[in-house]
């Protein structure tokens, strides 16, 4: 194998599928990179049991073949090469890589111990990569971090007619987004509800760019768009429905400006001790933040309206209620309150797409 390609370009490359290369394993050739030259084309794949990234690009090939290399040590060579022209060339036991004067060599890992990398599910339909990105992104601050509930470490993904439905949780928060997508005529009509691995299904929706296909079969989801192709396995479980959690009732509705309030909460935070709360006081015309006990307090007034109510008063983690003011993106926020110390619907408008549950606690006295 020997082919020509621009650095920047392979690095980009090596990039994207080094992402799903795990960070320990019993078999040494999963931790390896699989680069395949043919027809001006290269191609670099990488696989765990979990999860695999495929992508290609141009290349000028000299002469096609097939290598595997150590991915993460061909990652730390392709981010110091020169700028322009790189050499790729597979040389006895090992690969060559020569970019201006400079010039390293890999040891090849053997290709008969590879395994083959996992077929793209059926095909459901087409999303649009940013769009899907943004909601990806919102939802995925709530997810769980705790990796004995796996289930809450995942985001649920639920097709519906043209309506795809992203939410996730932590126990603590809840987030949902909906928006969407073109089903692909007589694929998967009876739609699909499954719970993916949410820092798999961000670093996925990050790269994709454009019209990406979207393929979910009873084990895996996968993505194809631009040249690059993934799969990551479905998460067994399912998580907390939302429905009921979201449904208020009568309560009271807050608007305020997103942007003003998150330099707020940040400003007043910086007095609270861990994660003691940050208490929002709403009138009809203003908002109070408030936050601190005894001497070392902070605090703030922002226009607001409140309507349902003649006042109310609540506090959130401080992290929390950051993270959802982030995930949002209007200018606005509306606070759908039911009181002190009960949960708490954040959205990006009366009838938002965005939703972000958060649980209230005990205000400050």
């Amino acid at each position: 194998m020997e082919f020509r390609i621009d650095s920047a370009v392979l690095a980009d490359a090596v990039a994207w599928a080094a992402r799903v290369l795990p960070a320990r394993s019993p078999l040494p050739v999963l931790g390896g990179l699989l680069l395949e030259a043919a027809d001006g084309r290269l191609r670099v794949s990488g696989l765990d049991h979990e999860a695999s990234a495929r992508v290609e690009v141009e290349a000028d090939t000299v002469v096609a073949g097939r290598a595997l290399v150590l991915g993460r040590r061909l990652l730390d060579i392709c981010k110091v090469l020169p700028r322009g022209g790189t050499e790729l060339a597979v040389e006895g036991a090992r690969l060559s890589v020569t970019s201006g004067d400079a010039r390293f060599g890999l040891s090849l890992l053997p290709l008969d111990d590879y395994p083959a990398a996992p077929a793209l599910p059926e095909v459901r339909g087409l999303v649009d990569g940013d769009a899907f990105a943004t909601a990806v992104g919102q939802v995925a601050v709530a997810a769980g971090r705790d990796d004995s509930l796996p289930v809450l470490t995942g985001i649920r993904l639920a097709l519906d007619g043209t309506t795809m439905t992203l939410a996730a949780t932590d126990r603590y928060r809840y987030a949902v987004r909906t928006l969407e997508w073109k089903p692909e005529a007589g694929a998967g009509a009876e739609g699909a509800d499954v719970v993916v691995p949410a820092r798999r299904l961000t670093e996925i929706a990050r790269s994709l760019a454009g019209p990406a296909r979207l393929a979910l079969d009873s084990g895996s989801l996968g993505f194809e768009s631009a040249g690059t192709r993934a799969t990551t396995r479905l998460l067994d479980g399912r998580l907390p429905r939302h429905d009921k959690l979201f449904a208020l009732g009568e309560h009271a509705l807050a608007v305020t400006e997103r942007a003003p309030l998150t330099e707020a909460v940040r400003r007043v935070a910086v007095v609270a001790e861990g994660d003691s709360p940050v208490q929002l006081a709403f009138s009809p015309t203003a908002l109070h933040l408030r936050a601190g006990y005894e001497d070392d307090v902070a605090s703030q007034r922002l226009p607001a309206a409140l309507t349902g109510a003649e006042s109310l008063t609540v506090a959130f983690n401080p992290g929390y209620l950051l993270d959802a003011l982030g995930s949002l993106d209007a200018p606005e926020v509306h606070f759908h309150l039911l009181g002190p110390g009960q949960r708490a619907l954040l959205t990006d408008g009366p009838e938002g797409t965005h939703r972000h549950l958060l649980m209230s606690v005990k205000p400050l006295v």
